[in-house]
């Protein structure tokens, strides 16, 4: 396996042979959502507890809704990529903190919203995605011939769907949009190829994500805002801190663990607590993936290399894991 070894030498201070490493015959099972660009910061924690002595099993993938209700189940152990707004009714309803554990922050700033292409936005004053309810500005952004605007939009499964479809009903535009649903990461090859023809683009998108590293938002691209708050939950306020409102309330990714498998492995959860990944060094191995360095072997290539550039805030959270044990 790649990356055995990175533990020798790393000048832990707290050092403790591999017969008391606190997760000697424990095995673990990673999750991970269909979206690849999530293997990266789930690798990272893997190869975290492999220095704790845990048997760490190869990621699998689920949606997001099954992930939970099977970390709950006991069927997985963790997943690293847990929003903790989007996914909070999956959390819910997976039995919530009865059955899953979720301490600390891994990645913060997670923002998401609706983008348009910059050239349009400032030829036509676009700035809120309510003017999309007039025909001529619809059309503009119409890709099938149906006069309609063509919103690259989110898969079915992920949450973020239930947010877009709630917004075409509050800001009265489903008679002028289209979300188009299917494989996110074709529809957005598809939309990036319309922006480098000089194509007007109309697509959803989140950080951390490759996407804002290609199509660059303040750059190539501007966020709409929207008319007023809407969520399906409710009347939650999206409005972010600098008092833009672009319909999602700022999000933070957690790691959601099995509830029952933190409490009898105190040395696992202080280390889902500690672990803390800046959203742009995310962005960026998502960006080399997306440039064809997405192979499993790429991906282990750039936690082994983080690791390395890393290694004393890594050991940290090892060396706090193994107090806790």
């Amino acid at each position: 396996m790649l990356g055995l070894g990175l533990g020798l030498g790393l000048g832990l201070s707290v050092q403790a042979d591999a017969a008391e490493l606190p997760g000697k015959g424990v095995t673990v099972q990673p999750l991970k959502s269909s979206l690849a660009e999530e293997a990266f910061q789930t690798l990272l924690v893997s190869r975290a507890l492999e220095r704790l002595g845990y048997d760490v099993q190869p990621m699998k993938d689920l949606e997001p809704a099954t992930e939970h209700l099977a970390i709950a189940n006991g069927d997985a152990t963790f997943m690293a990529s847990h929003w903790s707004l989007l996914h909070a009714d999956f959390y819910k309803n997976s039995g919530g903190d009865a059955k899953l554990w979720r301490r600390g922050v891994y990645a913060d700033g997670a923002v998401q919203g609706y983008l348009i292409d910059k050239k349009t936005a400032e030829q036509y004053d676009i700035t809120n995605i309510a003017q999309l309810k007039e025909p001529a500005i619809a059309k503009l952004f119409d890709t099938d011939g149906d006069g309609k605007a063509d919103l690259t939009g989110c898969n079915p499964g992920w949450g973020c769907e239930g947010a877009i479809e709630n917004h075409l009903t509050a800001y009265r535009l489903r008679d002028s949009v289209t979300h188009k649903q299917g494989s996110y990461a074709a529809l957005m090859a598809d939309t990036i190829a319309r922006y480098k023809q000089g194509r007007p683009v109309l697509y959803y998108a989140w950080t951390p994500y490759w996407v804002s590293a290609v199509l660059r938002p303040g750059t190539d691209v501007v966020w709409l805002q929207v008319p007023f708050s809407s969520s399906p939950a409710g009347d939650a306020d999206t409005a972010l801190a600098n008092g833009r409102n672009y319909g999602f309330q700022a999000n933070q990714e957690q790691i959601v663990a099995n509830r029952a498998f933190v409490e009898k492995n105190p040395a696992a959860g202080k280390l889902f607590e500690v672990m803390q990944l800046p959203i742009a060094d995310i962005n960026a191995q998502n960006l080399r993936m997306s440039q064809g360095a997405g192979s499993q072997r790429d991906i282990e290539r750039h936690v082994d290399g983080w690791i390395r550039v890393h290694r004393q805030l890594f050991d940290g959270w090892v060396a706090q894991a193994l107090a806790a044990s």
